[in-house]
């Protein structure tokens, strides 16, 4: 009792854990710094995203012919709606270039149009996937913080209780520090999950927004190529 009033409750306790806990607490204290760089690091990789995509998507609707931005040589970096656009108008762009090297057709096939339509499918699922990349960390610590917790406790209880069956003294003074210590690596395990938990379903949802929003411009963007240069058959 003496010792527990000059020390912190946390203090305390971490005193009185096992090596095995301390390295747990420790690790879990890793994955937390991890977890909360990869949640605002995206959480700002997405805000800006979705700030340059409504810029561009306003600029996008007010031209006058799909390859007017593309000629302009605007260059957005770090827009994913851009990214898209400037694909499928270099592949256009491409194929309406004659054997000297300027733009001298007026139309295209239905062949070269499912080319482009194909190359704007590919450069889709690569952004997807640059938004999505990190958040496998989230996952793991959302699954795996509770159970490296749960493993530190139940460690540290079956020491206690190891050490109290070689001392043959049961009391309550004798187990109390034991458990306690042995508790504590739960609730770091969960100090880990709940917010990667909550940053997780954040971020998924947002993803979610931003892939059904790059599938509708790139069949918009299919659409206008279609209707201004894609040949009657």
């Amino acid at each position: 009792m003496g010792a527990a009033t000059n020390q912190a409750e946390l203090i305390y306790i971490w005193d009185r854990a096992t090596v095995e806990a301390k390295a747990i607490i420790a690790l879990l204290f890793v994955f937390s710094i991890a977890a909360w760089f990869v949640m605002m690091s995206k959480a700002i990789q997405m805000r800006r995203a979705r700030k340059l995509n409504s810029l561009f998507g306003q600029e996008f609707t007010s031209q006058k012919v799909v390859l007017e931005l593309f000629d302009r040589k605007i260059d957005v970096q770090g827009c994913p709606l851009y990214v898209v656009y400037q694909a499928g108008c270099v592949q256009l762009d491409a194929r309406l270039r004659g054997p000297t090297g300027e733009r001298a057709k007026q139309h295209i096939s239905l062949k070269n149009m499912e080319h482009i339509k194909r190359a704007i499918e590919n450069v889709v699922a690569k952004e997807s996937l640059k938004l999505e990349s990190g958040l496998i960390l989230l996952a793991i610590a959302v699954s795996g913080a509770p159970f490296m917790g749960l493993l530190g406790t139940v460690w540290g209880v079956m020491s206690t209780f190891a050490g109290i069956a070689q001392q043959g003294s049961a009391t309550m003074a004798a187990m109390a520090p034991g458990v306690s210590a042995a508790l504590i690596t739960t609730v770091a395990g969960l100090l880990v999950a709940i917010p990667s938990m909550f940053g997780y379903n954040w971020l998924v949802h947002n993803l979610r927004a931003f892939t059904v929003e790059l599938d509708n411009f790139a069949q918009e963007l299919v659409s206008k190529m279609e209707t201004e240069f894609l040949a009657e058959e």
